[in-house]
């Protein structure tokens, strides 16, 4: 897809999930001046007993981040890394290794879950710090969050509209509507569930309906919602 682009790439930074850690992907990236930083899971066994066992004896992290308060969940991010396994992995141009901690307190019942995730990038620590890596991986996640909305809530994986304006229409229309809930609702994937099973209330969301554009009116309506 990306040769087919014919797109200048030189100097970008390519971030994918474990799906796409693939040696070749890694080749043509670095052919055409340009970097990866790639998420590491099962699906790469070797590479990820590699990072988890020299992860193990880790000390203090190399950078980690100020702890914030979200949707009543304290959130907090730490990262390690390292260089020492460039030569050792099996995995061309690997530049860096990491490992980054996510720590969640859930502030009402004071529950924490720890998460680890591994990955692997090209840049070199003199190209790239600790804490330009952990940007770098939380903004990939930041678009894997909104992809997980469309395709969990509107099936946009599945989307058969394919000619034309059509697709691109059709996923600005989604991400308008995510916007509007989320402007009124601190859970986005709940609130669709609400609307698929009450089409009438998108209309109230966006004041379209008789009672929204007559506020004064009082008087119940007896129109299904369903």
């Amino acid at each position: 897809m990306l040769e087919a682009l014919e797109l200048d790439l030189a100097g970008k930074t390519f971030s994918a999930d474990a799906l796409l850690t693939q040696t070749k992907l890694a080749d043509f990236l670095i052919g055409r001046g340009a970097h990866y930083l790639f998420a590491v899971k099962g699906n790469r066994p070797n590479l990820l007993s590699d990072l988890h066992v020299h992860f193990q004896q880790r000390g203090k992290p190399d950078f980690q981040e100020r702890a914030e308060l979200r949707h009543g969940r304290v959130e907090s991010r730490a990262i390690w890394t390292t260089a020492t396994l460039n030569d050792y992995l099996n995995f061309p141009h690997v530049g860096q290794a990491f490992l980054v901690e996510r720590t969640v307190t859930v502030k009402t019942t004071g529950k924490q879950t720890v998460e680890h995730a591994y990955g692997i990038t090209s840049h070199s620590p003199n190209a790239a710090s600790a804490e330009r890596l952990l940007a770098l991986n939380r903004g990939h996640w930041t678009v894997e969050a909104i992809h997980h909305i469309l395709d969990c809530c509107w099936d946009e994986d599945r989307c058969r509209i394919r000619t034309g304006y059509g697709p691109e229409n059709t996923t600005r229309l989604r991400r308008f509507a995510i916007g509007v809930i989320r402007a009124k609702s601190h859970c986005v994937a709940a609130a669709v569930r609400r609307l698929n099973r009450k089409p009438r209330l998108v209309f109230d969301y966006l004041k379209m309906t008789e009672n929204t554009l007559n506020p004064t009116k009082l008087a119940p309506s007896s129109a299904r919602t369903n």
